[in-house]
């Protein structure tokens, strides 16, 4: 269970938006910092342990900014993630560059920047050799397919994911590697995301210790740099429990042990590429009711939209909201929580219990710290929010302003028309 309460009060938010107008995102700065500190501490057994935070999830300066100050690196897929490492002054072996399908000039980027670069599939070792010299760490990326027996939502059975290599493929690409002088190996999975069982998770940490004595067997080279992946989930409902950071740590270290101390694999660093888990349940998206529908169900109509958090429209998936000032008043009424985009499916709940809603009322839809506005778009012209970080004493500073219409319309040229 955890409990779903907001860092602020109706009074506080209402003077908020006095400043900023809703729809926006807002995060709870000492609340993420806490949660990473958390995480560090309980792997503080492993040597050289790193959090890489998954730039997808809130790729925000100072977001990354306030993690970089904990001894977070960044986790990045494309260059953009990069351009935002640069801007932060995170470099070198802080960075992890995993991608797929990707054009040289990101990879070019991520080496440049010293990044450890993570190869999706074998073809890219010949794809990184054409432009260049290859880079003395290379991480390769694992997909167990089927020997796995499920797989999740979000990233579904690893045998249909396009992501990784199979087995046989890894101990190939480490011998073409170790052939072609590359002196640091790593190992890397995302086998599922947003996993609450932490029996799961592992159990992803156990596979991997177990392969990388094998590529030890069957290669002969060490792997020194191992990465989970992000798996870690958050609770989106009220009866779901946050995983123990402990508990998990625990678990793998009983494995770590087991299978990596025997073989003389006791020194490896092992790392999370965790993004949802740090920051998602410490980011609120701030809405305001402004219609009321009755046809042949009740609806909300708020200003924000599936632009604003597409995962209720994309994946069905539950965000608790609180009505502000309503808190304990009781949840007697039946609603939609619509938006406006021209799609059924711009919902942010459906059939949920809640208070009686009216004009004007103040809407927190809660763990939308990640994914939330990074997965923002364009559709209908909507505008994407500002992103606010409120600070320990009720401050609050803006991140990122709200787009304009001539954000939205920058790219086109109207002179010749």
């Amino acid at each position: 269970m955890n409990k779903k309460i907001v860092p602020f009060t109706e009074k506080q938010i209402r003077n908020i938006i006095a400043e900023y107008p809703t729809p926006f995102h807002i995060y709870d700065e000492m609340a993420i910092i806490d949660n990473v500190r958390k995480l560090i501490s309980a792997f503080a057994w492993a040597p050289g342990f790193k959090e890489y935070f998954a730039v997808k999830a809130t790729p925000n300066p100072y977001i990354m900014k306030l993690l970089k100050a904990e001894g977070v690196g960044a986790d990045c897929s494309s260059m953009a993630e990069l351009a935002l490492c640069e801007k932060v002054g995170i470099q070198g072996h802080d960075i992890v560059f995993s991608s797929n399908d990707t054009p040289y000039e990101e990879y070019k980027k991520a080496m440049e920047l010293g990044a450890l670069i993570n190869l999706d599939d074998i073809s890219m070792i010949e794809y990184l050799e054409k432009f260049g010299p290859l880079p003395d760490w290379i991480c390769v990326r694992y997909n167990p397919g089927p020997l796995m027996k499920e797989g999740n939502d979000i990233i579904g059975k690893p045998e249909e994911a396009k992501y990784g290599m199979t087995r046989d493929q890894i101990f190939e690409a480490f011998r073409i590697l170790r052939d072609k002088g590359v002196k640091h190996f790593g190992l890397h999975t995302m086998v599922v995301s947003n996993e609450l069982d932490p029996n799961g998770l592992i159990n992803t940490a156990k596979m991997m210790f177990e392969l990388a004595v094998d590529v030890q067997k069957n290669v002969g080279i060490n792997i020194e740099f191992l990465d989970f992946g992000g798996g870690i989930g958050l609770p989106y409902k009220p009866e779901q429990s946050f995983v123990d950071y402990n508990f998990l740590s625990n678990g793998i270290r009983n494995y770590y042990e087991e299978i990596m101390e025997p073989a003389g694999l006791g020194n490896i660093r092992m790392s999370f590429e965790c993004g949802r888990a740090i920051t998602g349940p410490y980011g609120y998206l701030v809405t305001t009711a402004i219609h009321h529908k009755h046809i042949w169900k009740e609806y909300i109509g708020v200003d924000a939209c599936m632009a604003n958090l597409m995962r209720p429209g994309m994946y069905g998936a539950y965000h608790h909201i609180t009505v502000m000032g309503k808190e304990n008043v009781p949840k007697d009424h039946l609603y939609d929580v619509a938006g406006s985009l021209c799609e059924n499916c711009d919902k942010f709940a459906i059939d949920r219990p809640l208070p009686e809603i009216n004009d004007g009322d103040v809407i927190v839809i809660h763990d939308a710290g990640a994914h939330g506005h990074s997965m923002g778009f364009n559709y209908n012209g909507k505008l994407r929010s500002a992103e606010l970080l409120l600070h320990e004493d009720g401050s609050v500073t803006r991140i990122r302003r709200a787009e304009t219409l001539d954000d939205l319309f920058a790219t086109l040229d109207f002179s010749n028309l």
